[in-house]
């Protein structure tokens, strides 16, 4: 894994928090922590899913040896993306993507 450290995405809001926790409650894990932990290969499937569907959710496994703050903390860090919710052992993860069509995107409510 390299030591390449990209910003945090942008801090979110009380209500942007709620607005995504909500479209992410019937999703399911795309991304599975093993007992290698985050390894380059993780961070950049994240990086992908992330392109692709703007809110996912990283699910760590059991016999994953990370802890789940480190990895809420770090991930983001690595991926340029913002951190809804940690609950349990699952993190879900928002990344906007200016790239997709308009109507594809994920709509943020203001402040």
């Amino acid at each position: 894994m390299s030591e390449e450290i990209v910003e945090s995405g942008p801090e979110l809001t009380i209500k942007q928090k709620k607005f995504l926790k909500g479209l992410a409650h019937p999703l399911t894990p795309v991304v599975k922590i093993g007992k290698e932990g985050i390894t380059k290969g993780v961070l950049e499937t994240v990086q992908n899913e992330l392109l692709y569907r703007e809110l996912i959710k990283v699910k760590i496994g059991s016999n994953s040896e990370v802890g789940k703050t480190d990895a809420a903390l770090l991930i983001p860090q690595k991926t340029g993306s913002s951190l809804v919710q940690l609950i349990g052992k699952t993190i879900i993860l928002y990344k906007a993507n200016l790239k997709k069509q308009r109507d594809k995107r994920i709509v943020l409510p203001k402040s």
